[in-house]
């Protein structure tokens, strides 16, 4: 799409953020937000102000006036995130942890979802195996440490030395370097992803019909357009939110001007798993609203997304409308010298839809948020041409 022609800024947008798998509440998803739009803006050449946080705990928001050349943009930002869901996972001991994870694990391969992922995105098939391998791994030499005086023929008392070797170990060496690179973090990530699937967990449940109150709320408000965005594992808890709220409601968004935008969504992470039927169904309702305009940004070198995957079809709705998928380039969106110190870090790599970039290119996080630009232009945007006026 040219911009040569840009189409008329939008004066006042709402929008519904879910963030991905992060143990942020709302407070530091306002602070990273606003720090990244203070270089949005330079890059972009306007001016914008972000508001302290509003709102209370079920409903939390901040305010982002944007104004440029002929423009103003007016930006209400609701944050459904699910920190608290995150912290009761990883606040629980080891032992749990592991084992809960594991059997995570166990269930998405019962259930066709690793199957799935190695046939559509075996990039993301290696990220869903690759913590479980490590661990797994860390455990085997710890089961070597203990065990080695019957595999060498040595006393008895040796096992008390083999004990302490395989507790320094896993305990002193392994567990905190775990920690540091989130392999017990993708652990709570998996398990929050079959309950997502399933809807077995009150944890679950709770925090969705909660956010559905609040996200009935937000969209009552009066806007010009409303943008649902999400990141990561939020893709499926906005699915999940949006899909309930037309169930009940199929005259929701009438006459609104609404962009579901799933930013490195991970929605097929939940989808492909056989129990998530009702998650499939809510995509197909989302897909069949004419007032949505679906938008799906992938990245080739992010391995935690799934590139290039028709999302609604792979849901079984090959007859609905399918998402408007837009392919981005993350090395083209930063400096080299910034690209490459994060570039080894697929974690970092997945978060940088949501941050603030060093280039103008045809997708950015923060002027899609508060810009004037149409959330729905982004699918073909080319990064150039000047920004529209009022």
């Amino acid at each position: 799409m040219s911009m040569i022609q840009p189409p008329t800024a939008i004066r006042k947008r709402v929008v519904l953020h879910f963030p991905g798998f992060e143990g942020l509440d709302a407070a530091k998803h306002r602070e990273r937000f606003a720090r990244s739009m203070v270089k949005t803006a330079k890059l972009w050449d306007f001016s914008a102000t972000t508001s302290a946080l509003n709102g209370d705990a079920v409903q939390p928001f901040f305010d982002v006036d944007s104004q440029g050349d002929g423009w103003q943009t007016d930006s209400r930002v609701h944050i459904f995130d699910h920190s608290e869901i995150v912290d009761r996972l990883n606040n629980r001991p080891l032992v749990l942890r592991l084992l809960r994870g594991f059997a995570a694990a166990a269930q998405v391969v019962a259930e066709g979802g690793a199957t799935a992922y190695f046939r559509h995105a075996w990039r993301f098939g290696l990220f869903f195996i690759f913590p479980f391998l490590v661990v797994a791994a860390a455990l085997l030499v710890s089961l070597a440490l203990i065990t080695y005086p019957f595999w060498l023929g040595l006393a008895p008392w040796h096992t008390l030395i083999g004990l302490v070797l395989a507790y320094v170990f896993f305990l002193r060496f392994f567990v905190p370097w775990a920690e540091r690179s989130h392999m017990l973090h993708l652990f709570s990530d998996w398990e929050l992803a079959v309950a997502v699937a399933r809807l077995d967990e009150s944890y679950v449940t709770d925090w969705l019909a909660r956010s559905m109150a609040a996200a009935k709320l937000a969209l009552a408000e009066t806007a010009d357009e409303y943008v649902i965005s999400s990141h990561s594992m939020g893709s499926s808890m906005a699915a999940h939110v949006l899909g309930r709220l037309l169930e009940e409601e199929p005259d929701l968004l009438a006459g609104k001007k609404v962009v579901f935008a799933t930013l490195g969504g991970a929605t097929l992470q939940c989808a492909f798993l056989k129990s998530a039927g009702l998650l499939r169904q809510r995509v197909g309702a989302i897909a069949r609203v004419r007032e949505v305009f679906w938008l799906d940004v992938q990245c080739l070198t992010d391995i935690i997304n799934f590139y290039k995957a028709r999302v609604v079809a792979l849901c079984g709705h090959e007859d609905a409308p399918a998402a408007h998928i837009a392919l981005i380039r993350i090395k083209h969106m930063l400096t080299s010298e910034r690209y490459a110190k994060i570039r080894r870090d697929f974690l970092r790599v997945h978060r940088q839809y949501v941050l603030d970039s060093d280039c103008r290119s045809p997708f950015d996080f923060g002027l899609m948020v508060a810009g004037p630009l149409p959330a729905c232009t982004f699918a073909g945007y080319t990064g150039e041409g000047p920004l529209p006026k009022a």
